[in-house]
């Protein structure tokens, strides 16, 4: 067992607070048992839940505060200054600081994103931070990004994210050049945006350390395809949303055919370890948690609404991208992949765009 990784709990944030974060990380406790937490949040509620959890309390922090960002709140709203008094700034704050290694927040995203942009700053040469998400295939997992962070991207920040998202893959899948794909409307090299066609050809470049796959269309999304799918903000998010919605319903589906007469109960008791492997493999709470790439720290926004499975998901991703050491390789592949672009014309490609 290595250093201890301490994580930045916001223990205000999301729908449900102390109630969900506190039996959460406790289950990530029982993984991890070298973690240790800072927690931010209304110090009453939260030792009222930290009671029921015996070891965690000997491992973790209860710093108070009564300030709380709103699930409603703008984030030119969450950038006031009596907002840097919340559980979700003191969170980002500990990680600046160098307290923790990570922060973790059910909060706003918004105000979350820009409250770490304005802590904690991006990595030289990323222009904007990007949302990245573990996505479930027929092989494991790959990284999609962004899903929601910036809804319009040009050429040189798709780039940017096939960086962040290969410097991610090489952290967690440890493969050395990571596949990318980039999500477009088809195949084909003439289809797509501009902007995706430019990055496109950038990301050919050999220099770069990846294996550039080519355009992926949306169902390779659960194939598993490419090791990165670099996207935007806007179809990301949808893709993401869809995703989700498609394995409830499935679920859904499911249900009402096992109990639709005496002969589908009787075969869905024959069938009960297949169908608890098929809900364990669609249980989208073990997925839980975007990451927020180009930070000069580690930042995991959870679902707002996630139950504590869920949420020690999120916590199970920080812990893992603190001992990875996930900023410093996303800032070398960063460095890599511009020199690299450098070296092969157009690639300023602002420039290239006018």
């Amino acid at each position: 067992m290595g250093s201890p990784v301490t994580i930045a709990l916001d223990a205000m944030g999301g729908d449900f607070g102390p109630s969900v974060v506190i039996p959460a990380a406790a289950l990530s406790l029982i993984r991890h048992p070298d973690t240790r937490y800072i927690i931010f949040g209304r110090e009453r509620d939260i030792r009222e839940h930290l009671s029921a959890h015996s070891p965690l309390g000997a491992v973790s922090i209860v710093v108070h505060t009564d300030v709380a960002v709103a699930m409603d709140d703008k984030p030119s709203q969450a950038l006031r200054h009596g907002r840097r008094k919340s559980s979700m700034w003191l969170a980002l704050e500990a990680v600046k600081k160098g307290d923790a290694q990570a922060a973790i927040s059910a909060g706003n995203t918004g105000a979350l994103m820009a409250m770490a942009k304005f802590c904690l700053r991006t990595l030289p040469g990323i222009e904007r931070p990007a949302i990245a998400a573990l996505w479930p295939t027929l092989t494991s997992e790959s990284v999609v990004l962004d899903v929601g962070a910036n809804v319009r991207a040009d050429a040189r920040q798709l780039v940017d994210c096939a960086g962040m998202g290969a410097a991610l893959a090489r952290a967690l899948f440890t493969v050395e050049k990571p596949t990318v794909g980039l999500l477009n409307i088809g195949v084909e090299e003439i289809k797509g945006l501009e902007e995706i066609r430019r990055a496109s050809t950038a990301l050919r470049n050999p220099e770069l350390p990846i294996v550039y796959h080519g355009f992926i269309e949306g169902s390779d999304l659960g194939i598993g395809i490419v090791d990165v799918v670099v996207t935007e903000g806007f179809s990301g998010n949808i893709a993401l949303k869809t995703a989700e919605g498609t394995a409830k319903q499935i679920g859904a589906y499911l249900k009402a055919a096992m109990s639709r007469s005496f002969f589908a109960r009787v075969g869905a008791v024959l069938a009960q370890g297949a169908f608890q492997a098929l809900r364990a493999k669609m249980d989208t709470r073990k997925m839980n948690g975007g990451i927020f790439l180009g930070l000069n720290g580690i930042v995991i926004k959870s679902h707002g609404g996630a139950d504590a499975v869920g949420f020690a998901s999120a916590i199970d991703l920080g812990y893992d991208m603190a001992a990875s050491g996930l900023v410093e390789g996303i800032a070398k592949d960063v460095e890599r992949f511009h020199n690299a672009l450098e070296l092969k014309p157009p690639i300023a490609l602002k420039a290239a765009a006018q």
